[in-house]
């Protein structure tokens, strides 16, 4: 399945968020937090605490659309070493991450097996 026709921009929030924000807290998270325009159709990823699920957030053509990923025996590998409250991700590091790769280091997360 194609997710998105095309990626503007792909932005990770580094600290992680409470996964009870929807949509409407995380475009304020975006706006407020972040000083980027949540409906320019760049995606906006997010990690919980225990780093084993992600929301990503994006505008399409006609509003919001929120996805969800969990983990079920690994954790994402989440980049700690940046001060920025943001990194902006290529293409490829955005699949490198949603196949369950580290995305800094390139190496697959442990647990998870691909057939």
């Amino acid at each position: 399945m194609l997710m998105f026709q095309q990626l503007p921009s792909i932005y990770l929030h580094r600290e992680p968020v409470d996964f009870r924000k929807s949509i409407n807290g995380l475009a304020i998270i975006v706006e407020q937090q972040l000083s980027l325009e949540a409906t320019d159709g760049s995606v906006f990823v997010f990690c919980n605490k225990s780093r084993d699920k992600l929301k990503i957030l994006y505008w399409g053509n006609t509003g919001f659309a929120l996805w969800y990923k969990r983990l079920e025996q690994a954790k994402f590998k989440w980049p700690t070493q940046s001060e920025d409250e943001c990194m902006r991700l290529s293409e490829q590091e955005f699949h490198w991450l949603l196949s369950g790769f580290d995305v800094l280091g390139h190496r697959q997360v442990k647990g998870l097996s691909y057939s």
